[in-house]
């Protein structure tokens, strides 16, 4: 019976079964559907073994170029059996250039408490 205008999608409708139909055993899926599943989960499992004992395969030239490009993204997440403890991690441009600014600051302030800048010598002309 039709249910208004508005017409209903081609994919089909789900289909239940009832519990007479689960006692006749005439259902759609049948019993043995576990033990399928089992042995096609063994079966990829092994299938993984063999996969990790291959070495991974790069696509193109990766395999064979070697570079630190830094402009690449780096992976997020590192796990703590790649991480390695003895090298320091690089810092970014503005991260250098900050550093830079700071300490010719400082140096700047030293040589004007001992008067050896131009803006030292003239305060102290006055």
């Amino acid at each position: 019976m039709g249910r208004g205008k508005f017409k209903g999608k081609p994919t089909g409708h789900r289909h239940f079964s009832t519990p007479e139909e689960l006692l006749a055993g005439s259902s759609a899926r049948p019993r043995t559907f576990k033990k399928e599943q089992a042995e096609v989960e063994e079966e990829e499992e092994r299938s993984e073994e063999e996969v990790e004992e291959e070495p991974e395969k790069r696509k193109g030239t990766q395999g064979l170029i070697e570079i630190e490009n830094p402009n690449l993204a780096k992976p997020k997440n590192v796990k703590a059996k790649d991480l390695v403890m003895g090298r320091t991690t690089e810092l970014s441009r503005r991260e250098r250039e900050e550093i830079e600014k700071q300490k010719a600051h400082e140096r700047y302030m030293k040589l004007q408490e001992q008067g050896k800048t131009e803006q030292a010598r003239k305060d102290l002309d006055l």
